[in-house]
C-alpha cells in the first residue's frame, strides 16, 4: 500500500465522508473512490460500509485504522524531522487551536520564535470532536482550549485569554432585533451538542441549565464551528460562542448578540502530561511571562 493510499484511507476513516476526504486531499472524489477499491482488493474484504447516507467503517476496516494510524504518524514525522535538520530546524511544536483567533495570541508565538529560532511553531485548525483525541494521539503537542479540563492524562497550564459569550442567531431569527440575550431567553431555543470530549467541558461552553435551573435543549451534534454555523443559518438553531468570532467571523447571514449573564470563558494551554517535552514548557514559560491578554467586550 502506498503512502498516499494511506492517506487517502485514515482521512476517509476520519470524514467518513468521500467528499470532504476528497476536499481535504485535493483530490477528486473518483481518485479517492479508486484507492479505496484498491485497498479493498488487496485485503480481500469491504473496509467500509457505505449507503446513499452513511460511510462507516466495518471491523476489519477499524482494525487497520489503528495498526495504520501510528505507522503513518511516525513515517510523517520521520521525513518531517530530515526536511527540518536539512534547513537546520531541530524541534517542532504543534499547537491545536479550539479557538478562531490564532492572530490575536501573536504576542506569544512571536516570542517563541524570538526565543527558539531553530525551533519551528505550527498552529493548527483543530476540530471540536477531534480535539482531545488529537492531543492523545500525538496529533498535537499542545491544545488551546476552554476551561475545565480535568482529566488524569492532562496538563493544564497557564491561561492565555478569557472572553464573554456571543450568541449566534440568522438574521431573520426572532432574537436578531435584539441588543443582548440572556441565558433565560436562549434556552428557548435549540442549541448544537457535541458527541466527543468530557461532558463536563462542553457543559461549561454551552451550559445545560439556566440560573433559574431551566433546560437548554440540545439539538444536532456538531464536528466544528463552521458546521454549528450552518445549522444556525439555515435550520434555526442558536450557537454559543467566544466574543473573537464577531471580529474573525463576521457573516452576511449571522447576527451576534452579547450574553449577559454567563461569565468569561477562559481558554488555557493543555497538554499530555506523559508527552510534556522542552518545547511545551518553553512556550508554558512564555506565556506565564507575558500573561493572559486583555479582555476584549462582546
Amino acid at each position: 500500500m502506498e503512502l498516499r493510499d494511506i492517506e487517502i484511507f485514515l482521512t476517509l476513516a476520519e470524514e467518513l465522508h468521500f467528499g470532504r476526504t476528497a476536499a481535504r486531499l485535493c483530490l477528486s472524489p473518483a481518485r479517492v473512490t479508486q484507492a479505496i477499491q484498491k485497498q479493498e482488493r488487496q485485503v480481500g474484504v469491504p473496509l467500509f460500509e457505505r449507503t446513499n447516507r452513511t460511510v462507516r467503517l466495518t471491523q476489519v476496516g477499524r482494525q487497520l485504522r489503528d495498526d495504520l494510524r501510528p505507522l503513518h504518524a511516525g513515517l510523517k514525522e520521520s521525513v518531517e524531522r530530515a526536511q527540518l535538520a536539512g534547513q537546520g530546524i531541530t524541534g517542532t511544536l504543534r499547537v491545536g487551536m479550539l479557538p478562531l483567533n490564532a492572530y490575536d495570541l501573536r504576542p506569544y508565538w512571536d516570542v517563541f520564535r524570538l526565543r527558539h529560532p531553530r525551533w519551528q511553531l505550527r498552529i493548527h485548525k483543530t476540530q471540536l470532536g477531534e480535539a482531545f483525541p488529537a492531543l492523545r494521539r500525538g496529533d498535537i503537542d499542545v491544545l488551546v482550549t476552554w476551561l475545565p479540563v480535568d482529566e488524569p492524562d492532562l496538563t493544564v497550564g497557564p491561561v492565555l485569554f478569557a472572553e464573554q459569550r456571543v450568541l449566534a442567531v440568522a438574521v431573520d431569527h426572532q432574537l436578531a432585533p435584539r441588543a443582548s440575550v440572556s441565558l433565560e431567553v436562549v434556552s428557548d431555543f435549540q442549541h448544537p451538542n457535541a458527541d466527543n470530549g468530557p461532558g463536563y467541558w462542553y457543559d461549561a461552553y454551552a451550559p445545560r441549565l439556566t440560573r433559574r435551573g431551566r433546560r437548554i435543549e440540545r439539538g444536532p451534534v456538531v464536528r466544528d464551528a463552521e458546521e454549528a454555523m450552518t445549522l444556525a443559518s439555515m435550520d434555526g438553531l442558536v450557537v454559543l460562542f467566544p466574543a473573537h468570532v464577531t471580529r474573525y467571523w463576521a457573516r452576511p447571514d449571522i447576527t451576534y448578540l452579547p450574553v449577559t449573564d454567563l461569565e468569561p470563558l477562559p481558554y488555557a494551554l493543555v497538554w499530555r502530561s506523559e508527552a510534556e517535552s522542552e518545547h511545551v514548557q518553553a512556550l508554558a514559560g512564555i506565556i506565564r511571562d507575558l500573561g493572559p491578554l486583555p479582555q476584549v467586550p462582546a
